[in-house]
């Protein structure tokens, strides 16, 4: 696959004559990937400056770099601007060129992996070829591969792109992290829609404050939707407003979801079982559904899920109708298996306080005695959100126990630490896999137990090094009676 550079970076770059002729046969930001024929992308990054590597990439055989203005002052084709992101990202669309007809995108705090599943879900349950694409990986009909990060570099990501088009995917669902956004990893994307879910505190670590945090998740809205795009907003939210404000100034086609929804209208919902019986009043007319997951958190995905679909073409009859047959996302409050005494134990994601306190109440209704509690906090993120996660579980379980999460670079101890000083009475239990052991084995008929953190992960992050380690794999090794070794 080649190009020219001048098609590359587009008709809003001024090249030097006879620049723009120059064949392009990759792209990339590693200089370590460099072949002969690629053009560079010498990005600045949180600790090293891309521009420090552009003569090791010429020396490899880099045809042109892009970088910063005024980074670079050695010899080389070198296009600089001032977002060099932005333009690389760009490149990358051209690059690949071939995307799914309907690519659709959801942002917020939580939620997003399970509402991109469930358009997935939809979708095959109207006999499209459809993919989801995030913080689980690549989930198509003929492949599942996890990814490195839910919003993937513009390299990999064009590349996923073009190879699902190629592979008669026409209908993709992809989450938009804050990262992704902020850091323009999505520009080239062609977005037919897109949706919010909500706004809790993380990655503070990153952002400068919630409000940065916030204007991240709106890029997705306010600079990557063409106007007049559907924009599929969780009414119900402390944030659901103010997006449905900035979406409506953007001239998008605003579809709000929720009990405050205008688009779907949640009329009630009444706990059935291991499930929810739900009204819903849609734009043609009032439907009665089975949702078969638990917690309102996750009625709420299905509905920005249900919106999505609906408001690029969907029937809402079909579409709603379908949410009766939802799986969800792996590790999202799912029923993993039960102990020896029936005890029913599930496995989530939630690593934010907001995310924990639900799914812990999404829980109660279906605890007789005691509701148990395993969960931690990761290193090198944002520490601010420790004591919020502690204080969290104590005002809602039972029992509780602290154990590691991915420490990363961190001393673990000191993080449960933190976690623990508004949860003085938790046990402290390192171990992970001990821990849920411990929390199994003491399950009696009526307990609930819920493992929190690391959902559909496959590794723990200790040190620099990322051991194998499932939760999953922990607790069906616990019921059975057995230490877990990864």
């Amino acid at each position: 696959m080649t190009t020219t550079l001048a098609r590359l970076v587009g008709p809003d770059v001024a090249l030097a004559s006879g620049v723009g002729s120059l064949v392009v046969s990759g792209l990339t930001a590693d200089s370590r990937e460099v072949q002969p024929g690629y053009l560079f992308a010498a990005l600045p990054g949180t600790h090293v400056d891309g521009a420090k590597f552009i003569t090791q990439a010429f020396e490899r055989g880099a045809c042109a770099a892009i970088a910063g203005t005024g980074t670079y002052t050695g010899s080389g084709i070198v296009i600089e601007t001032a977002n060099p992101r932005q333009l690389f990202a760009k490149a990358a669309a051209r690059f690949f060129g071939k995307q799914p007809d309907l690519t659709v995108a959801v942002t917020g705090t939580n939620g997003k992996t399970s509402v991109a599943s469930f358009v997935r879900e939809i979708w095959q349950a109207m006999g499209f070829r459809a993919a989801s694409l995030g913080t689980v990986g690549l989930v198509a009909p003929d492949a599942h591969r996890y990814l490195a990060h839910t919003t993937p570099d513009p390299v990999q990501l064009h590349s996923i792109l073009a190879e699902l088009s190629e592979n008669h995917v026409e209908h993709l669902a992809l989450e938009a992290s804050s990262h992704g956004l902020a850091q323009y990893r999505l520009d080239g994307v062609r977005f037919s829609a897109a949706a919010f879910t909500n706004l809790t505190r993380d990655h503070l670590d990153y952002h400068k404050s919630v409000d940065d945090y916030f204007d991240a998740k709106m890029r997705l809205f306010e600079e990557l939707l063409p106007t007049g795009a559907p924009a599929v907003i969780n009414a119900d939210t402390s944030r659901g407003m103010e997006a449905i404000r900035r979406a409506e100034a953007r001239d998008l086609k605003v579809f709000s979801v929720g009990k405050s929804g205008t688009g779907l209208k949640l009329v009630s919902s009444t706990r059935d079982g291991f499930g929810q019986q739900l009204v819903i009043q849609a734009p043609r007319k009032r439907h009665s559904v089975y949702l078969p997951l638990v917690g309102e958190f996750q009625m709420s995905n299905a509905l920005v899920a249900a919106g999505l679909v609906i408001a690029t073409g969907g029937e809402e009859t079909l579409v709603l109708h379908s949410l009766e047959s939802l799986h969800g996302a792996k590790g999202r409050l799912e029923l993993v298996g039960k102990s020896k005494s029936g005890a029913p134990i599930f496995v989530d994601y939630a690593h934010t306080p907001d995310a924990l306190e639900n799914a812990i109440v999404a829980l109660r209704p279906y605890t007789d005695g005691k509701l148990v509690v395993v969960f931690g906090a990761g290193g090198d993120r944002d520490k601010g959100k420790r004591p919020l996660m502690g204080a969290a579980a104590a005002r809602h379980a039972d029992i509780r126990i602290v154990t590691d999460d991915n420490p990363r670079t961190e001393d673990a101890a000191a993080i449960r630490a933190e976690v623990m000083a508004t949860c003085p009475d938790a046990r402290d239990i390192g171990d992970r896999a001990k821990a849920i052991l411990t929390a199994v084995d003491g399950l009696a008929a009526g307990d609930v137990l819920l493992v929190a953190g690391k959902g559909h992960e496959e590794g723990q992050t200790i040190g620099k090094t990322v051991i194998p380690f499932s939760d999953h794999d922990a607790v069906r090794a616990a019921i059975r009676g057995e230490a877990y070794h990864g």
